[in-house]
Order: C-alpha cells, then structure tokens, then sequence
C-alpha cells in the first residue's frame, strides 16, 4: 500500500480500518473483491462538501426562483416558493436534514423551473453560479469547500482498481457540470434525483417530469444497481437518507460532523445512521480527530 496514500488523513482507526479493507479486497483470500465488483459510491451533500446551512444546489436553485417569484408574484402562494419568501424555519430544517417530503416538492418545482432548457443552457448557469457565488461562512465559491481527505479517499480507491461514483440525492445534472474539474468524477458516474429528457426537433430538452424515484433512502442502493448492475463494495456517506447505501455495501464509512471550528459540529439528520454505524461496525470518521486538513 502507497504510504503517501490519505495524507490529509490522520493515523488512527478510521484511516487503518480504511487501508486493511482496500489491501483486504484486492488481495487474493475470502474478502477479495473482482475487479469488476470493485464499485464505491459515496453521497455528495455533507459526505464530499460543505452541506450547511443548506446543501449547496440550492442556494443555486433559490435565486433563480426568487427572480421566478418577482416576475410572477402569484407564485408565492404555492410552495416551496412561499416557504422561501416567508423564510419558513421548519422548511428549511428538513432541507438541512434531506427530508424526502422537502427534496420532493423542490425537485418537482426544479423540474418545472427548467423544463424546455438544453443541458448546454443549464450548464451554463451552474457554471457561472460556481464562478461568482461564495458561501457565507467560508467566503469562498462552493467548489472549493470540497473535503481534501475525501479526494484523497477517491484517489486510492481508483489506484486500486474501483470505479469511484457519487450517488445524491441532489440533482445529477447540476452535480455533473463540477463532477470531473472538481472531484475527478467522470458525468456518467454521477447518479442522483434528475429531470427526465426528450429528444425533439434534433434536441435534447428537459422535460417538466422526474426520472424514476427520489435518490434518497432505499432510493440509492436502487439508483446505482440500474445504473451499475452491481451493488457497492464500498460506500460513503454521513446521514440517515444513506443508511440503506451503507448497508448495501460490504465497507461502509460515515462521515460525522463534529468539528465547529473549522466546519460545523451537529448530528440532526444523522441520529439513526450514527446508531446503525455502532450497531453494524461501519467505520465513523470524526472530522474533528481524523482529518487533519478539510478542504
């Protein structure tokens, strides 16, 4: 094993526990993984950037609807526009906390906002999104809150022979336009909640409909076998909307929140996969004491 692999890793149980299993799976013997098997996939909001006080797509997503709303003020009677005007505390919660009830109406209202577009017209404003917009707290534009030790993580797991995916429930097409510049990640290895397309007038447009189920929950586990055919040998997250991911795949690795002085310290959302983790022996990676550089 590369000993300069996970540098920004401290020693202890969390980085070992990672190496034993790569060197474990790769090594002829009962946990040896096929090169083909060698699947991981890791959710993206919280597990590779900065997901608060909300999950960065929609800070994207919420300024073009405030524009929505200035032009067609009648919008502000439905939601998730109305909860956005009034600054709805318990809205934005279950945002935090990835509620699917919450993700699947601003999806739906996602969809809608962008109905008709080409993937060129989309990209183009999530780009210049990535460009000039920064984060409150860090002042600096999102894509650069990425967590350096995960990159890393991804970087020893390709020198290892696994394809390396990221499955969201954010949106797939938002997360594609950064996946290769920002995390090495190929488009077609990104898997999350996505707008169906149709093909008219030799274009490609989206469509005012949701393709498939939420990728949330059991949603996960689903979306990457129709995308793979296989289930992950290894996968990554740090919240409750993961625990069936996790549970899917033969290492599984929780990322906790819990340093408030370089990002942020909570466990909303994340009770029940924090359990399951002491429950099942998946290995709990402490920002706090695993990590010695963040992002």
């Amino acid at each position: 094993m590369n000993e300069q692999a996970l540098a920004s890793w401290n020693e202890g149980p969390a980085r070992q526990a990672i190496l034993d299993y790569v060197q474990r799976a790769t090594t002829p013997g009962p946990a040896f993984v096929e090169p083909a098997d060698r699947i991981a996939a890791f959710d993206n909001d919280g597990t590779l950037w900065v997901e608060q006080p909300m999950p960065p797509q929609f800070d994207f997503v919420f300024r073009t609807w405030e524009e929505e709303v200035k032009a067609d003020p009648s919008l502000a009677e439905r939601q998730p526009y109305k909860s956005l005007v009034q600054r709805n505390q318990a809205f934005f919660e279950g945002l935090a906390t990835q509620e699917p009830e919450t993700v699947a109406t601003l999806l739906e209202a996602f969809a809608r906002s962008w109905a008709g577009t080409t993937p060129e017209e989309f990209d183009a404003q999530v780009r210049k999104w990535t460009r000039t917009v920064r984060d409150p707290r860090f002042g600096v534009p999102y894509v650069e809150l990425v967590y350096r030790p995960m990159l890393e993580l991804f970087d020893l797991l390709r020198a290892n022979g696994f394809r390396v995916f990221v499955c969201s429930g954010g949106g797939r097409d938002f997360m594609r336009v950064f996946a290769e510049d920002t995390w090495g990640v190929l488009k077609e290895n990104v898997i999350g909640s996505a707008a169906a397309y149709t093909y008219a007038g030799g274009r490609i447009v989206r469509s005012r409909e949701l393709l498939g189920s939420l990728d949330l929950g059991p949603g996960k586990p689903e979306h990457i076998f129709a995308h793979t055919g296989r289930l992950p040998a290894f996968a990554g997250g740090n919240a409750d909307v993961d625990i069936e991911m996790l549970q899917s795949a033969a290492f599984a690795l929780l990322v906790r929140h819990d340093d408030e002085q370089r990002e942020y310290a909570y466990t909303k959302g994340a009770e029940e996969s924090l359990t399951t983790a002491e429950q099942r022996g998946w290995t709990v990676v402490s920002m706090k004491n695993d990590w010695a550089t963040l992002f």
